[in-house]
């Protein structure tokens, strides 16, 4: 079976869908947004780790998963305060992670799975599903088959690197990961960081980009593709989910980061992409930020539209002119 392909045919809703996530990618670069602002790339990440656990059913909070990572005290489970901890030191690894290298896999889920399970970094050796809940999707091949199958995927993706579109391809990977269920755990969150991977050799730009919070808002209907895959016997269903997904957040993102347009929900958004989460500024420092030169401008045009939409909140709201006064961004 050396010569094995993943069932899959590529339709014509995929390849516009491929079309117009390059052209947005374009768009996002073309703006630099992510390049001149890491605060807004820590937070598109910490997103990204926090919506890829809680699909694994880790309770944290987004603050509490932030709060973990930022190295300060939380109150919760061990195991998922460890979990946000491995996390986050794994995508770390991504620009030096090659995605079409099975190695590095298993080391990525060992960093991924340390101190979690007994068996981090190594193919399961008992018999495993794929659970939406109490739910059982399907059950995995047993486990003397995972060694085989794992080494045939990847000599798939490595033959046709350069011929199948990476949108593609990484979506294929995702689904045939979830399919063949190599590990004893942590399945779901390393399919879902290993396509950022591959993304990542097209376009560095989609270490950063938080999908994984899109798939979380369908949650249920990432499990239906993947069931739906499983009886159709190929990958189309959960091809079109994933492009959809990323399609989706590109054009989240660029709403979030627009930069330019004469509307208020335009202004709000640029006002709160400049924003770091929990920081305190003042009106002098936004300014600063917005290159605004007219302090009436700041108030008229993006502060107070922002306070009364509850985006923004004044930290002496009693004293609404107080020289000390500053903001600070609620989401």
């Amino acid at each position: 079976m050396d010569n094995y392909q993943p069932p899959f045919t590529v339709n014509n809703e995929m390849l516009m869908l491929v079309s117009r996530i390059s052209e947005n990618i374009g768009r996002i670069a073309e703006r630099n947004a992510l390049n001149t602002k890491p605060h807004l790339r820590r937070d598109y990440r910490i997103r990204s780790i926090h919506s890829s656990l809680a699909i694994e059913a880790n309770s944290l909070t987004l603050e509490e998963t932030r709060a973990v990572i930022d190295g300060n005290p939380v109150i919760g489970p061990e195991k998922e305060i460890r979990e946000v901890q491995n996390a986050y030191k794994a995508y770390e690894q991504i620009p030096a992670i090659d995605p079409y290298k099975e190695s590095d896999l298993l080391h990525t889920h060992k960093i991924m799975m340390d101190q979690i399970i007994a068996d981090s970094g190594n193919y399961r050796h008992g018999n495993e599903g794929v659970f939406n809940g109490d739910v059982c999707v399907f059950m995995a091949p047993p486990p003397d088959m995972v060694p085989e199958l794992m080494r045939q995927l990847f000599t798939w993706m490595k033959e046709n690197k350069g011929k199948i579109h990476p949108l593609i391809l990484s979506s294929v990977f995702h689904y045939e990961f979830v399919f063949i269920h190599p590990f004893s755990d942590g399945n779901g969150r390393m399919a879902r960081l290993w396509q950022t991977s591959l993304l990542y050799r097209w376009k560095d730009i989609f270490q950063y980009i938080p999908l994984e919070s899109q798939i979380q808002n369908f949650q249920d209907g990432y499990y239906q593709a993947i069931s739906e895959c499983h009886k159709n016997g190929n990958s189309d269903v959960f091809i079109l989910f994933m492009l959809q997904r990323i399609d989706e957040i590109l054009m989240h993102m660029l709403s979030e980061e627009s930069l330019t347009g004469n509307d208020q929900l335009a202004r709000t958004a640029r006002l709160l992409s400049l924003m770091e989460d929990r920081r305190e500024y003042t009106a002098m420092e936004l300014m600063q930020l917005l290159h605004l030169k007219s302090r009436r401008g700041l108030q008229g045009n993006y502060l107070h539209p922002a306070i009364e939409t509850g985006k923004i909140q004044m930290t002496d709201p009693e004293h609404p002119r107080s020289k000390n006064q500053k903001y600070k961004r609620l989401q």
